[in-house]
């Protein structure tokens, strides 16, 4: 039971697109992750995917639906199977929460991180 400092953790993550694992809720994964540029565009069949933007702003972009800006302070969930991808012009820093052993890229091409503890 100990507070986790979200900014010490975000100060440890040097990479771009590759989710940091800093605590455990339930058989989730709570995640940070620092975005810049797009990733591909994917979908997750069974789980919804959840950010939570702390710094900065992304694009969450959707295949059959207008893209939607996300600001700091603000968070989406995008429904299981819902195909989509985040973009960031400039760097943005994100919380993500979803269940172990779900890959961070979905249905992509793109190989998965391979989430490290933090």
């Amino acid at each position: 039971m100990k507070s986790v400092q979200l900014a010490e953790k975000l100060a440890m993550v040097s990479s771009h697109r590759d989710p940091h694992v800093i605590a455990d809720y339930n058989d989730n994964d709570v995640m940070v992750v620092k975005i810049q540029g797009e990733y591909p565009f994917h979908k997750h069949d069974t789980t919804d995917d959840f950010f939570f933007v702390l710094s900065g702003e992304m694009v969450m972009e959707y295949q059959d639906a207008a893209p939607q800006t996300v600001r700091a302070g603000e968070l989406v969930v995008v429904p299981r199977g819902v195909v989509h991808r985040p973009r960031a012009e400039t760097e943005v820093t994100v919380l993500l929460i979803e269940p172990k052993g779900e890959p961070n890229s979905g249905d992509s091409d793109r190989e998965a991180s391979m989430k490290p503890r933090i």
